[in-house]
């Protein structure tokens, strides 16, 4: 099955990954709320290269040292798909199944990139680029007072949309419980995490795990009552290289 037909053949799996956040970022990019920033579809992302995975346990480190020089298009588009991509067609509960596990297989997590020229959503099942806002906010992306990683060409940030657990294929309890939310989405969030620095290792690249400015990035990004920022995490060339 070619992607064309695989895409068109998940529409309700599509509808659940996306939720009604990405609708409303969709409509807003569509009437000009973002700014004039223009959608951008990412090159197919490949299926080998890079070190094996025994190799890049080996390497993976933080690294907070990071260049500035922009990373190429292709090698964003693996860094997004390996962090949280679309792998199967048919995962778990019927949905799709992605590049980290998530609880019931909820996909709660939404991955912003934080370019110089302002945010994107990362849409995992039309693997694209959806535009938020034409600002500016890596510098919200970091602990408060510190200036390490604000001049990366990435900072992508984790948010957790609460009301994909009512979606869930499985409805288990702890779906509903707020302190059991907490642990599913840190969780889920640090699988992730880990696919990005198993994949800055593979290739190369300097990637660091750090917290944010949580409340100054939720206002900046327009989140509703369910959303959470969680983390952020800097990916780009090491300086020293």
């Amino acid at each position: 099955m070619n992607r064309r037909t695989f895409l068109k053949a998940v529409p309700a799996a599509a509808a659940l990954s996306a939720g009604a956040s990405r609708s409303k970022r969709a409509a807003a990019a569509s009437s000009g709320a973002a700014g004039g920033l223009e959608p951008i579809a990412l090159p197919k992302p490949a299926k080998d290269g890079g070190k094996s995975v025994l190799a890049a346990l080996w390497e993976r480190r933080t690294t907070r040292e990071i260049s500035s020089e922009k990373l190429p298009l292709e090698v964003l588009s693996n860094l997004l798909w390996a962090a949280w991509g679309v792998n199967r067609e048919k995962g778990p509960f019927g949905q799709i199944g992605r590049t980290a596990a998530s609880a019931s297989n909820s996909q709660e997590i939404d991955l912003y990139v934080a370019l110089p020229e302002g945010v994107y959503l990362y849409d995992a099942v039309g693997h694209a680029l959806a535009p938020v806002v034409a600002k500016d906010v890596r510098s919200m992306c970091g602990n408060r007072g510190r200036r390490a990683g604000v001049d990366a060409p990435v900072r992508l940030i984790f948010v957790a949309n609460i009301a994909r657990y009512s979606k869930a294929g499985f409805q288990e309890p702890g779906l509903h419980d707020p302190e059991i939310q907490k642990s599913y989405y840190n969780v889920a969030t640090g699988l992730i995490a880990g696919n990005v620095y198993l994949f800055a290792a593979s290739q190369g690249l300097a990637a660091w795990f750090h917290n944010c400015d949580k409340a100054g990035l939720a206002e900046a990004l327009k989140l509703g009552p369910d959303e959470r920022v969680l983390y952020a995490e800097t990916v780009g060339y090491p300086a020293s290289r």
